[in-house]
């Protein structure tokens, strides 16, 4: 595809590039030509006063000399005789043949005489005696004078136009090709069994498509193999109740052959179980990492959450707004966690907040990391670093959040809330949102890396979310 791409823009261009070079090629070629001549015809124009008050050999030799280009034999004069016993005068350099000089006085206008070398310009001037022709010389370098440097100009404005398009196309190529490449790469290692493979869901829009396609086919295999191992794990724990009473009833046989024989049989029979309860063991506690490292859409989960909130929130007449879900934005954590953790940061909003307070749930895809904030216009935390520990117990009922003064208790909402944050190397933040209530703000770092502390870019990130919380309280209110 990229090779194609290429081998079009080159065709194109390169069509565009002579449609348009030669042309203009061929337009400098005659613009050159016309000023060679306009350029000749200025200087006879120089003689023709001069021939218009006298026709004097010694004033016309002096006006040919004062000439610009007189003194190096390019212009003559053909002054016709002055009664019938005269001779034609000729003055200065003559190239053009008789016959042209005559056909150019009879015609009485400007022609052109190829001579050795050029070309001669014949410009007639009527005289007291009949009419002068007045003839400039026009050299062969003249004709062309700047041409080659044009064309090689043009030659190199199109040469680069074709480079150009050439490495446009190049670019536009890898951005399609490198999608299509990754996904094919992800398929051949969800094929070798590799289940946390994910593509990224970028480039154009029908890869993204196919992306999203992709990583939820990937999804829906590692959920089907962890309900075929949970499965099979259960199966077998459910045949150790008959294996154990066979085994009872083993011991009542005796010590005949037919005793030992069904005794080893029942006894083989318990490790086969035993290795396949092993291997189900193994196996689901891999899918469960698998699942884990191929993380989940962080969007998708909020919209689901919200959704189940916001009937309870209906209920109590609370306003709730959602920002920045309507997109894909891929995080390295298990969905039931994820939504786990959504469940334990909504809830304290519900059960610590009086009703019909606002509340808010954003989510923003940075370069290192996924930020999650769940901002409220309650009462909000005096004291945030003691909510975060787990089983913390201050004081405040319904209407103050955990961590004020009073009783009640943070229990393990959102310890569980940081330890998945602290998992992918990020961390949990409370400060005050802009309902002028409690925000919990959640980094998920993407590549382990943690969440800025301090940086310049976290000062940026946290007032962008501050002003889109600003605009969406103005409608709001």
């Amino acid at each position: 595809m990229r090779w194609a791409l290429v081998k079009v823009a080159l065709a194109v261009t390169t069509m565009v590039v002579v449609a348009f070079a030669v042309p203009l090629g061929l337009v400098v070629k005659e613009l050159a030509r016309d000023r060679a001549y306009s350029n000749a015809e200025r200087q006879a124009a120089t003689i023709g006063p001069v021939l218009a008050i006298t026709t004097d050999r010694g004033q016309l030799e002096r006006a040919v000399a004062s000439a610009e280009t007189g003194s190096g034999g390019r212009i003559g004069v053909h002054v016709p005789p002055g009664g019938k016993n005269d001779s034609p005068a000729e003055i200065g350099s003559r190239r053009a043949p008789q016959a042209d000089v005559a056909a150019a006085a009879k015609l009485g206008r400007a022609s052109i005489s190829p001579v050795p070398g050029g070309t001669s310009l014949l410009q007639p001037t009527a005289v007291a005696s009949g009419i002068a022709v007045v003839e400039v010389f026009v050299p062969d370098e003249a004709l062309t004078r700047g041409v080659a440097t044009s064309w090689l100009l043009l030659a190199g404005v199109g040469l680069a136009l074709v480079i150009g398009s050439v490495a446009v196309a190049d670019r536009l190529g890898t951005r399609m090709v490198r999608p299509a490449e990754r996904l094919a790469g992800a398929a051949h290692d969800l094929g070798k069994g590799k289940l946390g493979v994910r593509v990224p869901e970028d480039g154009p829009t029908e890869l993204r498509a196919a992306a999203s396609a992709f990583n939820s086919m990937a999804d829906q295999v590692v959920q089907l193999l962890a309900n075929e191992r949970e499965l099979a794990a259960d199966l077998s724990h459910r045949l150790r109740t008959p294996l154990t009473v066979l085994r009872l009833n083993t011991a009542s046989l005796g010590d005949t052959p037919a005793a030992e024989q069904t005794r080893s049989a029942v006894e083989q029979l318990e490790r086969e179980v035993d290795q396949i309860i092993r291997t189900a063991r193994e196996q689901k506690a891999q899918t469960r990492q698998a699942a884990a490292a191929a993380g989940c859409d962080a969007a998708e989960v909020i919209r689901e959450r919200m959704s189940f909130w916001s009937a309870l929130a209906e209920d109590e007449g609370r306003t709730v707004r959602i920002a920045g879900a309507d997109h894909p934005v891929r995080v390295p954590v298990a969905r039931p966690d994820l939504a786990a953790a959504l469940d334990a940061m909504l809830g304290n909003v519900f059960r610590h907040t009086p009703e019909g307070t606002a509340f808010a749930v954003d989510v923003h895809n940075a370069e290192e990391a996924v930020i999650v904030l769940v901002s409220d216009a309650g009462p909000g935390i005096d004291d945030p670093d003691a909510a975060l520990r787990r089983g913390w117990s201050g004081g405040g009922g319904r209407g103050n959040h955990p961590a004020e003064a009073g009783g009640g208790s943070t229990g393990l909402g959102l310890d569980i809330v940081r330890r998945l944050a602290e998992s992918t190397g990020g961390d949990v933040r409370i400060g005050r949102s802009v309902y002028g209530g409690t925000e919990v703000r959640v980094w998920l770092a993407l590549d382990g890396g943690g969440a800025p502390r301090g940086g310049r870019r976290g000062h940026r990130l946290s007032r962008s979310l501050c002003a889109r919380g600003r605009r969406a309280l103005r409608i709001g209110t």
